[in-house]
């Protein structure tokens, strides 16, 4: 009889700290509303639940890089648009300074204009991002993309390099456009020209009344200003491509989260149901150990 009442004890005892740590673990699931609580209770889960968690991080620095590419895409059009402009405005001059009846008074003024609408240009050139990276430079961000020189000549002092980040698992795009690829030089006798200094030669044909010198002016005009307009259409594209894959990445980032969802949050009805089963579980447990504590045998051996 001592033996059988104290294993009825034991029992008793055990199966009320059994359903008082699940009745905890219940609780604690609901206070964080997730269902696996440390890994060692669902090491599968919590391995699925790790995984997914990592592959939604790595979407989340794609949305990051694109948004870099984005902030400087916006920039680059802007200023494309602008060049685009001042590039009109120098050949709408250069027809106004070639008419016969303008005098000198007149062409020196009309190239002044033109010098100051050639600086705007070399300043644009040299525009930064918001991150203040050099956008026209190639690789060499930190230098500014053309260079003024003692003789008040312009030179590209970038490089040709584009460089390309990843924005997907299999996708990478570019965050820069060399100058010269917007900037075009232009071909002038079997000679390429830059692009600044076809701009200057026009001006000092201005200056100095050359009418053949005007008329090449304005045919390199028309060059300089398909290369910048190329260049915007580019950009363009490029920046349809961003919000394709951002599109893309949310659409993904999405259904892992509907994933992870699934496996890692809990179901408050059914844990709120379950807990409240086993709260009336416990109190049965309690109720039956109070009674087994209460044995008239278990009182003589205590």
């Amino acid at each position: 009889m001592q033996i059988s009442t104290s294993r009825l004890f034991d029992r008793a005892s055990s199966q009320m700290v059994t359903i008082q740590n699940d009745l905890a673990k219940s609780q604690a699931q609901i206070a964080s509303q997730k269902q696996v609580l440390n890994p060692s209770d669902a090491p599968d889960q919590a391995a699925a639940i790790s995984r997914l968690k990592s592959v939604i991080a790595r979407q989340d620095n794609y949305s990051k890089a694109l948004d870099v590419v984005q902030a400087r895409l916006d920039t680059e059009s802007t200023t494309l648009t602008s060049a685009s402009d001042i590039l009109v405005r120098i050949k709408e001059l250069t027809i106004q300074a070639s008419n016969g009846t303008q005098g000198t008074v007149s062409r020196l003024a009309i190239a002044t204009e033109m010098k100051g609408l050639r600086d705007q240009l070399v300043s644009l050139g040299n525009s930064t991002d918001p991150n203040g990276s050099y956008i026209f430079s190639g690789s060499r961000v930190k230098s500014a993309a053309f260079k003024t020189n003692a003789d008040g000549s312009v030179t590209y002092q970038g490089d040709q390099t584009r460089m390309s980040i990843p924005v997907g698992d299999q996708r990478t795009l570019a965050i820069n456009r060399p100058g010269t690829t917007a900037f075009v030089p232009v071909v002038r006798d079997g000679h390429g020209v830059s692009f600044f200094d076809a701009i200057d030669s026009l001006i000092a044909g201005v200056k100095s009344g050359d009418s053949n010198v005007m008329q090449r002016g304005l045919t390199e005009m028309d060059a300089l200003h398909n290369g910048v307009v190329m260049a915007q259409a580019q950009s363009g594209t490029d920046m349809k491509v961003v919000e394709q894959q951002g599109a893309a990445i949310d659409d993904t980032k999405l259904s892992l989260k509907t994933a992870l969802s699934k496996i890692e949050d809990l179901d408050m009805s059914t844990a709120i149901t379950d807990m409240q089963k086993l709260m009336l579980s416990l109190e049965a447990a309690q109720s039956s150990f109070a009674k087994t504590s209460q044995l008239s045998l278990f009182k003589y051996l205590g």
